[in-house]
């Protein structure tokens, strides 16, 4: 099964049950535009929902990954009604990290390049995050006057603490790869050369595994960040309640008594 769309803003084709969403502004280093952070949105909806899908990679073409929101031609700042900045921060980059969060299929986050601000928040979001050795992490924020959106200050205490957080924060520095992946942020560091083969062998592992399980395992590790242990306790039993009417649960365990591989179908 394999589908294959070509979008002004966003590349995106499904191949063996993998959705590869790749930003394509390369010549603004996938800036976010609220067109192009609207149809992403609309992508990991879609994946969401669909059971041809069953694992996502994001990524960016060009040098870069996503160099954050598209701040060029912003004129006005602060000058509009109370309210309108938190109403476009709701709707805009909390929707989109939001998107990934909530997404029910595992999603890979391929860090091609620099990830700076919303962008880097956008690939902290994803469940697992590979990152070439070329690609930089910046908590831009700071450099242009601005308190971190997009989650950041929700993701990053959770991934690397509060101190860490605030470093990152307060100076915005930029984030080598093997120092993101020293701090946590990463799971692996590639060569430039291998993110994208490794990235696709990454998902198409996933995509072959229990989806159900996978999302359901998916929320239990972000709700837990949030909840104390009765209430994980209880959610990780309703998640096993709900998982053992799966046909994979019962493949899985069928498989297991026979002595052979699973053969698990998504449902």
């Amino acid at each position: 099964m394999t589908d294959k769309s070509v979008d002004p803003l966003v590349l995106h084709t499904t191949d063996n049950y993998v959705r590869l969403i790749t930003l394509n502004r390369p010549e603004a280093l996938n800036a976010l535009t609220p067109d192009l952070r609207e149809r992403l949105v609309q992508l990991f909806f879609e994946a969401s929902a669909d059971p041809d899908v069953r694992a996502v990679v994001l990524t960016g073409r060009g040098r870069g990954f996503c160099a954050g929101a598209d701040l060029r031609g912003a004129t006005g700042v602060g000058q509009g009604a109370p309210g309108d900045v938190a109403r476009t921060i709701r709707l805009g980059a909390q929707r989109l990290v939001s998107a990934v969060l909530d997404c029910e299929k595992p999603v890979v986050a391929a860090v091609n390049g620099t990830a700076a601000g919303l962008g880097a928040h956008l690939a902290f979001a994803c469940d697992l995050v590979l990152a070439a050795e070329s690609a930089r992490f910046i908590e831009v924020f700071v450099r242009r006057g601005l308190v971190p959106d997009g989650g950041g200050a929700y993701l990053l205490p959770r991934l690397v603490g509060p101190q860490r957080a605030k470093e990152l924060m307060f100076f915005g520095d930029a984030l080598t790869a093997p120092d993101a992946e020293r701090l946590g942020l990463v799971n692996r560091v590639l060569p430039d050369g291998e993110l994208d083969k490794t990235a696709r062998a990454w998902a198409e592992r996933l995509a072959a595994g229990p989806t159900r399980a996978l999302a359901l395992a998916k929320q239990l590790v972000n709700a837990s960040l949030d909840s104390d242990r009765s209430t994980a306790f209880a959610a990780e039993a309703a998640a096993q309640e709900i998982n053992m009417t799966t046909a994979d649960a019962r493949e899985g365990v069928a498989s297991f008594v026979e002595r052979r591989s699973p053969e698990y179908r998504g449902r």
